[in-house]
């Protein structure tokens, strides 16, 4: 679209803005603003066929038909209006306007009509029609002039999202759960899609894209437009699923807007209501909300876990029940095609819980080793803080691929583009830094980030190379461990004092006997008495007890608990053994290690253990396998301290000044 009806577009829909001022919250423009923008591009698309549908309305009512497939085919469009009201109509009568705008919506066929009801737009039209500006925003909107032959479904679609993404900076609270920053989802697809430009080249390509999180539609927009851009010929198809009513009327909208088909943006939670169940798909990518719980649909999602196993969706593993970030990738992760069908890829951007959240054999840990023995993550690229807008915190985009290219088989490459930045002019919400784009003067930090992406390997083997810091390259292997318990032996001394009497007096095995007080009587002369045995000790306190001509109980769980009552841990102690002669750990002395996966663990407890605790074994019994990915570590650059003398003058320096300006103050 030329500049200047870009601007005539947007600056038309601001003029609505200034009639809402006062009566709606600047967050509530787009509630008004873009369902008319909708409501009025369906108009101007439909008017060609509008009297052909009404012929073929009045033709077939009285049949027993499937009416909506014949109304779609006399529209030419997917979706159809069966009144003959228009917004100028509409606005042409003040008195009536609310009812009879109503009637014309309800005219509209259940897949523009549902959309329109995701906008509550009855309860805007109340809302209008009680400050009175109702009939005056019908008015602007009749006056837009959004004709396909004068603005392209093209055009129209950056007219839309470019209204979508101002709206969402109105409203920095909520922003973020609809909205990825641009110039985020443009990096992102970049690494998605760049890759495979050569074939994407090829006349006739069909490609199907999903996004299963999709928000407001920004990511399947900008991959629609990135593979058209290579291959104007191209076939592309979008398919998504939103949770918010409003997004999701948002997405759809904006689908059919640019003339593609909105009946592939499903409505619901895609946990427990795939919309997309059995699809495949060429490209995915998501910007799943951080840190969000799926108690809502924990019964679902476990039903499927246990039950379909490694053929559902889940069978890898679950996460921790107050963050869903797995439950998306591996959702995304079933709907790849298979490799000898082309394969997939995939981007997603999760915080950095997913990295390293879980103990071994966690839930997490589970679904990590799984992607990574399955040789699917091809890159983890750290991003900077601050570029959303609800958060603050570091952010990756994952990048995982059933079709790895020759050179990356059996390897994950890890990016560092923390330092590709730069402020903004205003911060919006949380989001306080950008990504450059190379556009108005700004840095092209994406275009830097791409071709790093595309040299990863190249950069990661030259030392001399001048970013070779900022690419890792790790074989997958290289992110598992063993996570080993070391057990120490239990070595007690065993005395008779008041804290340890009052321990054997406390004894269920104790309080149970029918002579208790008795029982603890009967040892109170022993007080003070030291043994450096077991052995030695149960013999003194059992004939203690006998002699007061009491019963000391026989059996073995009643001598063990007297040992841990009268045992003091000591490193000096008697190595303790249980009747068949095994040592017994002290878990007050267990520990635990993390051995790389490709390590002898016995060869490291030699090495790291042994010369500093001699005595310690591993329980190989508790030995469990773990995978996490430490981004962060790998990239970490020791900064030495400044030297106190530097500190010192720079503080003398500061007492200076504020010692100047308070006197400058006080004359």
């Amino acid at each position: 679209m030329d500049t200047g009806k870009h601007t005539e577009l947007v600056n038309h829909a601001w003029s609505v803005a200034d009639l809402l001022r006062g009566d709606f919250k600047q967050s509530e423009y787009g509630k008004v603003i873009l369902p008319f923008t909708v409501l009025r591009r369906l108009e101007t698309v439909l008017a060609p066929t509008r009297r052909a549908v009404q012929e073929m309305l009045e033709r077939f009512k009285d049949q027993d038909l499937d009416l909506d497939r014949f109304l779609r085919r006399a529209s030419g469009q997917s979706f159809y209006n069966t009144t003959a009201y228009t917004l100028e109509k509409v606005a042409a009568d003040p008195e009536h306007a609310a009812p009879n705008l109503a009637r014309y919506v309800a005219g509209f066929s259940p897949n523009a009509r549902e959309v329109l009801e995701k906008y509550e737009f009855a309860q805007q039209i109340k809302r209008l029609d009680a400050a009175n500006l109702l009939y005056k925003v019908v008015g602007r909107f009749a006056d837009l002039d959004v004709r396909p032959e004068v603005v392209s479904n093209h055009q129209m679609g950056y007219f839309f999202e470019d209204l979508i993404r101002r709206f969402s900076e109105l409203s920095n609270e909520t922003a973020g759960e609809h909205f990825t920053p641009r110039e985020v989802i443009q990096l992102m697809v970049n690494l998605l899609i760049a890759p495979d430009a050569d074939a994407l080249s090829v006349p006739g390509i069909v490609r199907k894209i999903l996004d299963p999180a999709c928000g407001t539609g920004g990511m399947l927009s900008t991959a629609h437009e990135y593979i058209t851009g290579l291959n104007p010929d191209a076939t592309v198809e979008v398919y998504g699923q939103e949770l918010n009513g409003e997004s999701w009327a948002i997405c759809r909208s904006d689908l059919m807007i640019k003339g593609q088909e909105p009946d592939n943006i499903m409505f619901g939670n895609s946990f427990s209501d795939d919309g997309h169940r059995n699809e495949k798909f060429d490209y995915l990518l998501a910007n799943p909300p951080f840190g969000v719980e799926w108690k809502k649909v924990k019964d679902e999602v476990e039903h499927e876990h246990d039950t379909l196993g490694e053929s559902g969706r889940f069978g890898a593993g679950l996460p921790r029940i107050n963050d869903g970030s797995f439950l998306f990738l591996q959702h995304m992760i079933s709907k790849m095609k298979p490799v000898e069908a082309g394969g997939s890829r995939i981007a997603i951007v999760f915080n950095g819980s997913p990295l390293f959240t879980g103990a071994a054999e966690s839930g997490e840990s589970r679904i990590r080793q799984w992607i990574l023995e399955n040789d699917w993550l091809e890159a983890i690229v750290a991003l900077p803080d601050q570029l959303f807008y609800n958060t603050g915190i570091s952010t990756y985009f994952w990048i995982v691929t059933n079709r790895k290219n020759v050179d990356h088989q059996g390897k994950v490459v890890l990016l560092d583009a923390r330092d590709y930045w730069q402020k903004m002019r205003k911060s919006l919400g949380d989001k306080r830094k950008e990504i450059g784009d190379g556009k108005d003067g700004r840095p092209d930090h994406i275009g830097e980030i791409t071709r790093l992406y595309g040299d990863a390997l190249q950069v990661a083997k030259d030392p001399d190379h001048p970013l070779h810091d900022k690419v890792k390259v790790f074989r997958n292997t290289d992110f598992g461990y063993h996570r080993i318990t070391v057990e120490r032996p239990l070595k007690l001394r065993f005395e008779l004092t008041d804290e340890t009497l009052a321990a054997l007096a406390a004894l269920k095995h104790v309080q149970k006997l029918p002579y208790a007080d008795e029982f603890i009587d009967a040892l109170r002369p022993l007080l003070g008495t030291t043994w450096p045995t077991k052995f030695e000790s149960l013999n003194a306190l059992m004939g203690a007890v006998v002699d007061a001509g009491l019963q000391w109980p026989s059996s073995a769980p009643f001598a063990k608990a007297v040992r841990d009552a009268v045992g003091v841990r000591d490193l000096e102690g008697e190595v303790q053994k249980d009747r068949k002669g095994v040592v017994e750990p002290d878990a007050d002395l267990r520990d635990f290690e993390n051995v790389p996966l490709e390590e002898d663990v016995d060869e490291y407890l030699k090495r790291e253990v042994l010369p500093h605790v001699p005595d310690a074994w591993i329980d190989h019994t508790k030995t469990k396998v773990g995978y996490e990915i430490p981004v962060t570590r790998h990239f970490y650059t020791y900064q030495p301290p400044r030297p106190l003398s530097e500190i010192d003058a720079e503080l003398k320096d500061l007492e200076a000044e504020i010692q100047a300006l308070l006197s400058a103050v006080t004359e």
